[in-house]
């Protein structure tokens, strides 16, 4: 299965955040299928195949992962490190895409094994543009590991 055809997973709590997350996939013309969980719990569920998520024709494992930082309960950057610290997880490529600007999460990010750290736009247009470039470098060009 070509990368382009694989769900790609987003962690965002903020509603109006994974309205304009949404809207821009489509505009950015991004085939892959979409799922959005609210939480670092559920990330970590959904990764796992756990809980609701446990029907993998319904919630398959994703070729990528979208992380914000600011997350309630377990931080994205706890669900970072719970991801690198899982064998069968490591090569997942996790992009932190997150408002934060705080110099030590961009260092502990990659500390903990972020494949990209990238701040996320307030102008719509702005992010249609950084998913189209998702979807040129992470779903064209690179080449992820067979599974």
């Amino acid at each position: 299965m070509s990368a382009e055809a694989r769900t790609i997973l987003a962690v965002e709590d903020n509603d109006d955040d994974q309205f304009l997350l949404r809207e821009a996939w489509k505009k950015a013309g991004l085939a892959n299928p979409l799922e959005i969980v609210a939480d670092g719990e559920r990330a970590c569920d959904y990764l796992s195949g756990e809980g609701p998520y446990a029907d993998r024709s319904r919630y398959p494992f994703p070729v990528m992962l979208l992380l914000d930082i600011k997350l309630p309960g377990k931080t994205g950057l706890e669900v970072l490190a719970w991801i690198r610290g899982q064998e069968r997880f490591k090569t997942l490529p996790v992009i932190m895409l997150t408002a934060s600007t705080w110099p030590e999460e961009v260092v502990e990010a990659y500390r903990l094994g972020a494949n990209s750290f990238v701040i996320k736009p307030s102008a719509a247009q702005e992010l249609t543009d950084l998913l189209s470039a998702v979807r040129g470098y992470w779903l064209r060009f690179n080449e992820f590991p067979r599974s």
